[in-house]
């Protein structure tokens, strides 16, 4: 019953902020938009928390207005919205797959975001050009999911090089994202788990690594603290169980 009441809210207000935003993609300032897309992702957490029984637990240190990179782990469609809530202001790399809502093209490219090909194909390249030409001289985070797409709970799937191209060009701090959301909202899953769950941000990496050992510092990174928080997440389930 949870997960129908959430589900009724959740996609009636993202009905109901669309249209808003929508509207206000049109006028000649960033700024309401923009707090109309931060009120939407307030609401979704405050949704989860009071309805569907998810409670977000944020540890480590969210950086607000600070020209970093942030390449988080993604297991649910709340993960976006959810960095939203948190932070307020980022800049955004988000997946094509997106474009079966309604009204979202313009909404995406009126807040200032980039869209990509969720497969990683020809299109990305050029894309994330554009993302990294304009992040330049921004002092609000870049938000990128370096696998590409949603992966399952204790699934990794191959980093693309997108992640790095941001990291060489920008120079800037890469701030690992690692989560345990998917335990509570699988992927595009409409039953949702009640529970707490977890978005933790783990210790910057410096700029300036070759490749490999950025690739491979940034996995690791990412990769083992997102299996605690999973184990984690288990075992509270578990308990109560």
């Amino acid at each position: 019953m949870r997960s129908i009441i959430f589900n009724a809210l959740f996609w009636g207000l993202a009905a109901l902020f669309a249209l808003l935003c929508y509207a206000l993609s049109f006028l000649p300032w960033r700024a309401p938009l923009l707090s109309c897309m931060i009120g939407f992702c307030r609401s979704a957490r405050f949704c989860l928390r009071y309805v569907a029984g998810v409670p977000i637990d944020v540890r480590g240190v969210a950086p607000k207005a600070q020209p970093v990179i942030l390449a988080a782990k993604h297991q649910s469609y709340a993960d976006g919205p959810m960095m939203m809530a948190i932070i307020g202001d980022i800049n955004f790399v988000i997946g094509n797959a997106i474009e079966k809502f309604p009204l979202i093209n313009r909404i995406v490219a009126r807040s200032g975001a980039t869209m990509v090909n969720s497969q990683g194909n020809t299109q990305a390249p050029g894309a994330l050009e554009a993302a990294i030409k304009r992040s330049h001289g921004e002092d609000r985070p870049l938000l990128i999911y370096p696998e590409g797409g949603l992966a399952a709970i204790g699934e990794t799937k191959r980093y693309r090089k997108g992640i790095f191209m941001m990291y060489q060009t920008l120079d800037r701090e890469v701030v690992p994202v690692a989560t345990n959301l998917g335990l509570r909202w699988n992927q595009d899953d409409w039953h949702k788990t009640p529970g707490p769950a977890v978005v933790e941000f783990l210790d910057p990496i410096p700029s300036g690594l070759p490749r490999e050992i950025f690739m491979q510092r940034l996995q690791e990174a990412i990769e083992s603290k997102t299996r605690e928080l999973e184990a984690e997440g288990q075992a509270f389930q578990e308990q109560k169980a």
